[in-house]
């Protein structure tokens, strides 16, 4: 049989084999880190290698990652920026004043809180929506006539799964862009420009480097000829949002275990989600792959290959039980983030006390420790 084209072999392959990338000059099978800042010109100053000029537009390693990136998500393109927040920040700046913008409610608090300040600087009116409500979403496209809608599946912290395909229908009928955070899935789990997303945006530092020791952010879409991304484009070279050498090379590293750490993450979460889903001193548990959950039967469909390792669940007797709690964890690191190998627990009310976030509720990022020991310790921590 034919070897398969690198466009058509499995995901975990292609993540693996980093797309190919290896150090042509030594034969090493990992990529060597380019650091020049500047690349020379021969006596007839035309560039010695023409894809090369300067580093702020010319990064290898960051097109080596952001190939490898553009394969998993089923993109066309791919840009890689210094964080997801800067990824966030060059969607928004290619807007014109006084554009209207239909943003998702109770998603990541930063992107909320980045988004209005932005609004208000620019003239620009903000209208917020729950995203997961279909009806209420395509209400609001109609009402509004936004240039963008902006939605989080699943939403972080409250694991909100929106219908992507619908969502995209309602934004194009009233010709707006549909920009999808899939930070919490990573394009292991799901691809949202298959369901319709002209943009999709990811935090890099999450599940997509696993490793909590890079900084990054992503933006891919099918049509890098659409003005909006040619716009983003320019901007990032000319605004210089570009990540580092150093960091790219790591986020390639990263990518290397990605659909092997998210399968292991979603089990691992799976049968964490069951098992607080019975204990006595849980009120609920917010994970997608619970078949009471709201958005299971959808999640399913948009996410075939598992649910993710992001879950929040609400502790009985409110902030000081579930701070108690928190606080007898002895493998749950206490620290914000997510999508790392080693397990996380943030107590949001604590980071985010104005938004409506239950007093009694914990988040939890899920690694790849073994699910018994994991079980053990939440087990203990919540007394039984």
């Amino acid at each position: 049989m034919a070897d398969k084209t690198p466009a058509s072999r499995h995901p975990a392959t292609i993540a693996a084999q980093a797309g190919g990338a290896m150090d042509d000059h030594t034969g090493g099978v990992v990529p060597a880190v380019h650091r020049a800042t500047t690349f020379a010109r021969g006596a007839d100053y035309a560039p010695l290698n023409p894809d090369n000029i300067y580093l702020r537009s010319h990064n290898e390693n960051a097109r080596q990652a952001e190939a490898v990136l553009s394969a998993l998500e089923g993109a066309a393109e791919t840009l890689l920026f210094p964080s997801g927040m800067a990824a966030v920040a060059a969607v928004f700046r290619t807007l014109p004043h006084g554009a209207t913008v239909l943003v998702q409610r109770q998603i990541y608090w930063g992107t909320t809180q980045w988004i209005t300040d932005f609004c208000a600087r620019r003239g620009m009116a903000l209208v917020e929506v729950e995203a997961s409500d279909t009806a209420a979403l395509t209400a609001a496209c109609v009402e509004h006539l936004p240039a963008l809608v902006w939605v989080e599946t699943p939403s972080n912290p409250w694991l909100r799964i929106t219908d992507i395909s619908a969502a995209a229908e309602a934004a194009h009928e009233v010709g707006a862009l549909l920009v999808v955070d899939g930070t919490a899935a990573t394009p292991a789990l799901s691809q949202p420009l298959a369901f319709g997303a002209d943009i999709v945006m990811h935090s890099a530092t999450k599940g997509i480097n696993g490793h909590s020791d890079v900084l990054a952010g992503a933006l891919a879409t099918r049509t890098p000829e659409a003005p909006i991304w040619q716009a983003i484009v320019l901007d990032r070279n000319t605004a210089g949002a570009v990540l580092d050498p150093q960091a790219a090379w790591l986020l390639l590293r990263g990518m290397r275990t990605l659909p092997l750490r998210m399968t292991r993450m979603s089990k691992t979460a799976q049968a964490l989600a069951e098992f607080l889903h019975d204990h006595p001193q849980v009120e609920r548990v917010l994970y997608p792959g619970l078949p009471d959950h709201p958005g299971h039967a959808l999640a399913a469909r948009q996410m075939p290959n598992g649910f993710g390792g992001l879950m929040s669940f609400v502790v009985r007797g409110g902030g000081t039980a579930a701070l108690r709690a928190a606080g007898r964890l002895q493998l749950f690191h206490r620290a914000t983030s997510l999508g790392g190998v080693e397990s996380l627990v943030e107590h949001r009310h604590t980071i985010e006390p104005h938004t409506g976030i239950p007093e009694g509720l914990l988040r939890v990022s899920i690694g790849i420790e073994d699910a018994g020991d994991l079980r053990d310790d939440l087990a203990q921590a919540l007394g039984q």
